[in-house]
């Protein structure tokens, strides 16, 4: 399949690929618990889980982060894992994600469990999450476009 992620490419969406159009108003426009239970594929071609949620970042209309569940049983026991929605590529073919990270990297993340749910509003998590599968955070790079964009960028009087 090649690369599924283009060098530099580290804010917006998750990619879409495939010739794959499925039921309804996708691959564009999704319902989100469409994609629940949806498989994932390391960059290496390995399965590694399921998509078990996807986090809203409410207050500002966004996706903060996808959550992918690896092992466990019937929901239990499962360690699951925060994804930056840029870090996956849905493949409507193959009808699954690709996660731009192997194998082996996403094993040697702690993850947390079910019980233990991380906060995207400490920034030191989120950042830290965004940096380890090599994207810049959402939040940031609004700000970034927004502070370097004369046209939109707030008047200084």
């Amino acid at each position: 399949m090649g690369s599924i992620n283009p060098q530099g490419a580290t804010q917006g969406g998750a990619r879409i690929v495939g010739g794959g159009i499925g039921e309804g108003p996708g691959p564009e426009v999704m319902a989100a618990a469409t994609l629940d239970g949806t498989k994932v594929m390391s960059s290496d071609g390995e399965h590694v889980g399921k998509i078990s949620d996807i986090m809203l970042d409410v207050r500002n209309g966004r996706i903060a982060y996808a959550v992918l569940s690896e092992g466990g049983f019937l929901g239990m026991g499962a360690n699951l894992h925060a994804i930056p929605w840029s870090a996956l590529t849905l493949d409507t073919d193959q009808k699954c994600f690709f996660v731009d990270i192997t194998a082996q990297r996403l094993k040697d993340d702690p993850g947390f469990d079910k019980d233990h749910w991380p906060s995207m509003a400490d920034p030191v998590w989120g950042e830290s999450t965004y940096s380890y599968y090599n994207r810049q955070p959402y939040w940031s790079a609004t700000r970034d476009i927004v502070e370097e964009d004369p046209a939109i960028r707030p008047s200084e009087h």
